[in-house]
């Protein structure tokens, strides 16, 4: 495993392999398309406005003339356009490669629910890519050297985005005076304790599907978008990463070869705001068992759709 200065020409070669990635029209899902199928990937990019998702394939286009991509709609804030989504993915495709979980939704100014209800922050960063990854793993689970790829945030673990905790009494921030920093924060915790709780019941039923994670540090994206000046245009431009550093580590976690599973890339410079993608640790909430458990009981709940694993 390369220790220093990891960059995309790590990548091997991603010929014959299909890959799909979540929120591929802007930010770190633009460039992650762009990198994977300059190294020859089928790359599937999955976009909530196909009208976005056509230009940014342009873009791609520009570049590569010769990328093979192909443009779904997905929208992850609504359990009946995943369920629509995997149904054409079947009937499409018979392999899965990877599967890069990168969207997400930031600190909307209000309290916004998904169709089914719930915060759009955790319906659509997790409980949306909890039930698009439990439809798709019949066929990742028989697609050889798979792995699903899952996109946190350093802010699971940062006070201002609630300390690294689960809310379990008010997922949904109904009961008390929605604050959007803890509810984003909520929601890149329960990415981290799914990929780990994911990893460990592959493992435990012989799945060779390995499962890591990835956070991008700070990086300047349109995630900002819902923040005052001092952040899009001062902390942005000064303390910011690129687009291109700050896909770096989401793109080590779904490609570099050896890896066993549970690996967590970030960036290690300015206490994981900035560099090179490195091996790094989570908080310790993310790693509990029992906390992991509750959640992904409650997550099968919620989106009404139940694992099999045999």
């Amino acid at each position: 495993m390369a220790t220093t200065n990891w960059t995309a020409d790590n990548i091997p070669s991603q010929q014959g392999k299909t890959i799909l990635i979540t929120g591929a029209n802007s930010g770190l899902g633009l460039e992650a398309s762009k990198v994977l199928s300059g190294k020859g990937a089928q790359v599937i990019m999955t976009v909530r406005n196909l009208q976005k998702g056509k230009e940014a394939v342009e873009t791609i286009k520009k570049e590569n003339p010769d990328a093979k991509l192909d443009l779904m709609l997905l929208d992850l804030s609504d359990f009946q356009s995943i369920r629509r989504f995997s149904e054409d993915f079947h009937s499409r495709y018979s392999q899965l490669h990877v599967l890069i979980n990168n969207a997400g939704v930031m600190s909307p100014p209000n309290r916004e629910l998904t169709k089914q209800g719930f915060e759009v922050q955790f319906g659509a960063n997790h409980l949306g890519h909890f039930l698009l990854t439990g439809l798709l793993l019949d066929i990742t689970r028989k697609t050889p050297n798979s792995r699903i790829a899952v996109q946190s945030s350093l802010a699971h673990k940062h006070k201002q985005y609630g300390g690294g905790y689960m809310v379990f009494e008010d997922l949904n921030f109904e009961k008390k005076t929605y604050n959007k920093d803890h509810a984003y924060g909520q929601s890149k915790l329960a990415n981290l304790l799914f990929a780990y709780e994911l990893e460990r019941k592959l493992k435990a039923h012989h799945i060779s599907t390995i499962v890591t994670a990835a956070h991008p540090g700070y990086t300047n994206t349109n995630l900002q978008k819902n923040f005052g000046f001092f952040i899009k245009v001062i902390m942005n431009k000064l303390v910011a990463q690129k687009v291109e550093m700050g896909t770096l580590p989401i793109l080590r976690a779904a490609t570099e070869e050896g890896l066993k599973g549970s690996e967590f890339f970030g960036p290690t410079k300015m206490n994981e705001i900035k560099g090179f993608p490195e091996l790094v640790k989570s908080n310790d909430k993310s790693y509990d068992k029992e906390i992991a458990k509750r959640l992904w009981e409650v997550s099968e709940k919620l989106t009404g759709f139940t694992y099999k694993f045999d």
